[in-house]
């Protein structure tokens, strides 16, 4: 059994606890890590606030080095990357290698940022008393970042909090899942080989009590969490004058009109549905379809979905695996149970062997229901006819949750409409609710979260402006 060490402050080192880090595949045990303590957050803390003044100061040519460096060494390793990272999370490696390739664009890209960090120059000669007066506004690092990231996308997520931190200027604290820990302790060795001043990054699996004290601190200036909605809105009320930016849970719509090419609706919704086996806070939950093409469109979905191949996530045909782990199967599995109990239709999947939940897809469901009410996380969804393109928009906004939808249309007219009213932080047209290029904002409203990812709108809120006013003399 491989061990990783954790890195704290710039040093690979060891607890007394250990984490066993398990396939959720097979169940079996195939690696060890270690859980940090307070003691070693405290370093981690007190490291990175000894190389705040550093990091302020790094020219931005070093840090467009660092960050297409640590991009290099990912693409020079991402077979073994994608290896780990399938084994650890049950991702099948197609998803898993596409995972490791997007988070060596996103060092690349937030390389690109870091060269054009903001800076303004105002002319405050607007009224006679300014007239001799002028501004220059100066971006600067906000301080400690502590990010926390989920077990779904465990490199590439939180790569879109390191990555933007190093741009930014700021020190920064991981706290990956303990779930899928290994393939940030991998980068951690990747960012180790390069000259990043040792204490800007340190990657800490910890428990909940200890992990905590990443949102109490007031040493830490921001928060960045990726995860459930009632953990992060918990966070938020306890995290005191820190800024916070949360991206949360989703419940997406996709509506599907009588315009489009049903051929392609389909596919990319199946993938859209069961993709890392729903697992995405994108994922197309409930998908809305105009009543004239409602039954050829849930008669080829179905057909699909039967050609999805279940199996060892490692084998590069495999398309659905298991999920994280068998208590969020079970959870799944009793959600679909109650639809069906309360009049749903099941048209395929439906049973659970272990952790595995298959891919299965329901109709004649209604709002209350938790498998549309509620963010599923799982291989489950839900295909409902309508009649009138409005009614499809209040039907994708009748949820607590805003984070993305996608639209079917070759309508102008609906494209318009869509953009201006479905309540949500973005519109996807034509294509599903599941697309995300990493460079565009990212976020959500509502119960999904505030602030936004996406390297430059990250990077954003890791600096604060100031303001220098100067007199013509």
């Amino acid at each position: 059994m491989q061990s990783y060490d954790i890195y704290v402050g710039g040093s690979f080192m060891r607890t007394e606890a250990i984490i066993k880090v398990q396939n959720p595949f097979n169940n079996e045990y195939f690696a060890q890590t270690y859980l940090a303590s307070e003691k070693e957050l405290e370093k981690a803390i007190q490291a990175a606030h000894c190389i705040e003044k550093q990091m302020n100061e790094m020219p931005l040519y070093l840090r467009y080095e660092i960050l297409m460096n640590i991009a290099s060494l990912i693409k020079e390793n991402k077979d073994y990357l994608a290896k780990i990272l399938s084994m650890e999370s049950a991702k099948p490696y197609v998803y898993a290698i596409a995972e490791i390739n997007r988070a060596a664009q996103t060092f690349t890209i937030a390389a690109e940022e870091s060269k054009r960090l903001p800076l303004e120059y105002l002319s405050l000669d607007w009224s006679l008393d300014a007239s001799n007066r002028e501004a220059l506004v100066k971006y600067f690092p906000v301080g400690i970042v502590a990010g926390i990231s989920p077990f779904n996308f465990p490199m590439n997520l939180a790569v879109h909090k390191i990555a933007p931190a190093i741009a930014a200027g700021c020190p920064i604290i991981l706290k990956p899942a303990t779930s899928t820990p290994l393939s940030t302790l991998e980068l951690a060795k990747i960012i180790d080989k390069t000259c990043l001043p040792k204490g800007a990054l340190s990657v800490l699996p910890m428990d909940r009590t200890v992990g905590n004290l990443l949102v109490v601190d007031k040493r830490i200036k921001l928060l960045t969490f990726t995860g459930s909605s009632a953990v992060g809105w918990e966070m938020k009320r306890q995290c005191g004058k820190k800024k916070i930016v949360l991206e949360l849970g989703g419940n997406a719509g996709t509506i599907v009109t009588a315009s489009t090419d049903i051929e392609h609706a389909v596919k990319r919704c199946l993938i859209g549905a069961f993709s890392f086996s729903g697992q995405v806070c994108i994922h197309a939950q409930r998908i809305y379809v105009e009543q004239s093409v409602f039954e050829q469109f849930l008669n080829k979905f179905i057909e699909a979905v039967k050609t999805l191949k279940y199996g060892n996530p490692i084998e590069s045909d495999t398309n659905i695996s298991s999920m994280i782990d068998e208590e969020n199967a079970i959870r799944v599995e009793s959600w679909v149970n109650e639809a069906i109990s309360g009049g749903a239709k099941l048209h395929c999947g439906g049973k659970r062997i272990d952790s595995y939940y298959e891919a299965t897809v329901l109709t004649n469901t209604k709002m209350e229901m938790k498998v549309c009410s509620n963010e599923i996380f799982g291989p489950v969804v839900t295909i409902e006819p309508y009649n009138d393109f409005k009614q499809a928009v209040d039907l994708v906004n009748e949820t607590n949750y805003g984070l993305q939808a996608g639209v079917f249309t070759n309508s102008i007219k609906e494209m318009d409409y869509a953009f201006n009213y479905i309540n949500v932080g973005g519109v996807i047209l034509n294509d599903i609710p599941t697309y995300r290029v990493d460079h565009m904002p990212y976020g959500g409203i509502k119960d999904s979260g505030i602030g936004r990812e996406g390297v430059k709108y990250a990077i954003m809120d890791m600096l604060e402006p100031k303001i220098l006013v100067k007199s013509k003399l």
